[in-house]
């Protein structure tokens, strides 16, 4: 199947059936899929989700229906989906990388079981009541969580030993931006570095931003993992290069696009697992039954071309650990 179709059937699957022509179908059950995202971007991710049911069973259109939801970065359409999935009377709620769509849903229904995927620890998030016994009707895929941030900085340690100064990009609409820039803050302090905090709700905040980290000299950037920042990395990486501010990023689609360096949980084995988690619903598990799932696999990439234009050289330690070296 060609991209353009795939996409055109993601967005077009939210068309509402008549009561008619629903009574004429067999039943199967229907997943609603929530996203912070927007289709286009997302549609590799999509298929991962897909491959995730596919493991226990279930195919779109043979014997599942899939009604999505794309907030397009306007977060505060989030609720609304939430409560239009419930009055839809799903069998279950995805709510993959995207922690905003994950606690509208919770906060729409407490009955319809809610799998999602998060880049922070779901407990603190007040998702779950425990990581192993999540309680109630949500579970789901977390893929690191305040781990991730600290683990970022020591890798830009390593790079720039001498750093006395590094920023950090965060969306202040994120549940998740408060506690994981604590984690960073604690992380900064233990190794001396002062941390910049700068706030991007919008793309013209994006571009802010990165002016204010040349104003304040720093010598690298850390981008935390958000739906905004992941629905332009080809704006982002612009950035990086017009400032020549080395920047690490949250996911390897951002590398492979130009970026410099980028680590964190490989997304699509995130959306493949919340999908799994669907499918064990639908076929009979309870979601306080089955516990938050961490081992997501973590991908550390380098972009050495990049490296190359801004004058930076990585440690022979690093290039080792990389899972993926671009030239």
């Amino acid at each position: 199947m060609r991209r353009r179709d795939f996409i055109k059937g993601i967005v077009g699957s939210a068309t509402v059936w008549p009561l008619a022509a629903r009574a004429q179908q067999p039943a199967m059950p229907v997943i609603g899929f929530l996203s912070s995202g927007s289709p286009a971007p997302l549609a590799p991710l999509v298929s991962d989700f897909q491959q995730g049911l596919s493991e226990t069973g279930y195919v779109e259109g043979r014997n599942i229906k899939s009604e999505y939801r794309w907030a397009e970065g306007h977060l505060d359409r989030l609720p609304a989906m939430a409560a239009d999935l419930v009055a839809r009377q799903v069998a279950v709620i995805a709510a993959p990388a995207s922690t905003p769509g994950a606690e509208a849903a919770k906060a729409a229904t407490k009955t319809i079981p809610i799998v999602f995927g998060v880049g922070y620890d779901p407990v603190k998030l007040g998702l779950v009541t425990s990581l192993n016994r999540p309680g109630g009707n949500v579970t789901g895929v977390s893929f690191f969580g305040g781990d991730l941030g600290p683990k970022q900085l020591e890798l830009l340690r390593a790079i720039f030993p001498n750093a006395a100064v590094i920023a950090v990009l965060i969306n202040p609409t994120n549940p998740a931006s408060e506690p994981s820039t604590a984690d960073l803050q604690d992380a900064a302090a233990r190794v001396g570095i002062r941390l910049v905090i700068l706030k991007a709700a919008s793309e013209s905040d994006i571009d802010a931003a990165f002016a204010t980290a040349v104003q304040e000299r720093v010598a690298a950037l850390v981008v935390t993992g958000d739906t905004l920042f992941s629905s332009r990395i080809t704006r982002l990486v612009a950035l990086e290069t017009r400032y020549a501010v080395p920047t690490i990023y949250f996911n390897k689609d951002f590398p492979v696009a130009g970026g410099l360096v980028s680590y964190g949980a490989s997304l699509a084995d995130a959306y493949r697992l919340v999908g799994v988690y669907v499918g064990r619903i639908l076929n009979g598990a309870r979601p306080a039954d089955l516990p938050v799932q961490q081992a997501v696999k973590v991908e550390l990439v380098i972009n050495l071309k990049t490296a190359k234009a801004l004058g930076i050289t990585f440690p022979l330690s690093l290039l080792g650990r990389a899972d993926e070296v671009i030239e």
